[in-house]
């Protein structure tokens, strides 16, 4: 359990500081929390924000993290840390991973970045520790929701074939503008990254990669019209788990209606394709930051039973900013962090040893938790359709 543990958070941006003041303000949750960044008076200032946002006492400590090197002050925090925490840019991933592998630390992390989370997994493989990657939103909670969803699915209908499992998320805004119908309320590297890079899906039951923003489709929820499209590393490892065993899997990331039209736009006049930087320096340009933020999830399952029927489970939430202690945390920041908590606590009370992906985590006792629970019961609707 987080109880008594020493639980290292890297990066005090906004997720991690949003993990910090979530674990300090749990009752009955007496950890040591030390939070680091590579500017030592941001992660010094932001522990203090915590100390004085949370409605619980609770030991919070920050530190800096070298650019380059494991330093003395890295060194002392590390050596006797029961788990790390990453909550750094994603490119920083495999450098913590080595670090969690030296102190014989747990490590989860939140990046969706392909090529990082390979090379931990070989790195980390025969670990005694659990190094549970990908645990955020998207990739992280929306997966395990599927996969709840398909052991529902399945249990109630055992003889059934499934068709298709679909997993949608948007982090938005409540209000957009002509021409782009988007606002910023994440990291915009990390949006510029999986509008450029290939998605993993399942289709006819094999893996398989489209191109992102190939396949742009609507979809209402609650009333409201929305469009999605294909973006990379939102399905996790799903498609692997799945293969063979469901015909089509896929992941898309929700927007406003026109919003994919004008990134196709900028791609188009960008030098060269799939040119991450140049797509983000012209989003940049005209896209607005802003913290109102809204968060839309939707998951389905369909298949048909012996008789034919078309059936199908779902479930849709929208998740509003929330205040935790006395601060107010955007949507995009608790439902990200959230997840990395719970992983935290399964794996601390836990056997897991060596690679953790998102399928191998009880989607039972993960969506049951006291950390998914706080953030995601405000808005929870589950829907069983026969067509």
């Amino acid at each position: 359990m987080l109880d008594r543990s020493k639980v290292i958070i890297a990066g005090a941006g906004g997720i991690g500081r949003a993990v910090g003041l979530i674990l300090a303000d749990s009752p009955g949750i007496d950890a040591e929390i030390y939070i680091g960044d590579m500017d030592k008076s941001v992660a010094q200032n932001i522990a203090q924000w915590i100390r004085e946002g949370s409605s619980t006492v609770c030991p919070v400590e920050g530190f800096e993290i070298d650019r380059s090197t494991l330093s003395n002050e890295m060194d002392y925090v590390f050596h006797s840390g029961d788990i790390l925490l990453d909550c750094l840019p994603g490119d920083q991933a495999p450098r913590m991973a080595s670090y969690a592998l030296k102190y014989n630390m747990h490590y989860v992390n939140l990046t969706e970045y392909v090529r990082e989370t390979e090379e931990i997994m070989q790195m980390a493989a025969q670990s005694s520790k659990a190094f549970v990657l990908q645990s955020g939103l998207a990739p992280g909670y929306i997966n395990i929701l599927a996969h709840k969803l398909y052991k529902d699915f399945t249990r109630d209908f055992q003889d059934i074939a499934v068709d298709a499992i679909k997993m949608r998320v948007g982090a938005l805004t409540r209000h957009v503008e002509a021409p782009h119908y988007y606002a910023f309320t994440w990291s915009p590297v990390g949006v510029a990254t999986e509008y450029n890079n290939d998605a993993y899906v399942l289709r006819n039951g094999r893996i398989t990669t489209v191109p992102a923003l190939s396949g742009t489709t609507s979809r209402i929820i609650d009333g409201i019209s929305y469009e999605e499209d294909y973006t990379s590393g939102g399905a996790a490892d799903l498609p692997q788990f799945f293969e063979g065993k469901v015909s089509s899997l896929d992941y898309k990331t929700i927007r406003y209606p026109g919003h994919y039209n004008w990134v196709r736009e900028q791609l188009a006049q960008c030098n060269q394709e799939r040119n991450t930087s140049e797509l983000l320096e012209r989003m940049l340009q005209s896209v607005p930051f802003l913290d109102d933020d809204l968060i839309v999830i939707y998951a389905s399952v369909t298949g048909r039973d012996r008789n034919g029927q078309l059936r199908q489970y779902e479930k849709a939430q929208s998740i509003s900013p929330m205040t935790v202690g006395s601060h107010r945390l955007k949507a995009i920041q608790v439902t990200t962090a959230a997840p990395m908590l719970e992983a935290a606590r399964i794996v601390l009370k836990s056997g897991y040893q060596g690679i953790v992906l998102q399928s191998r985590l009880d989607p039972d006792d993960f969506l049951s938790g006291p950390f998914i629970q706080q953030v995601f019961r405000q808005n929870n609707k589950n829907h069983k359709v026969d067509a």
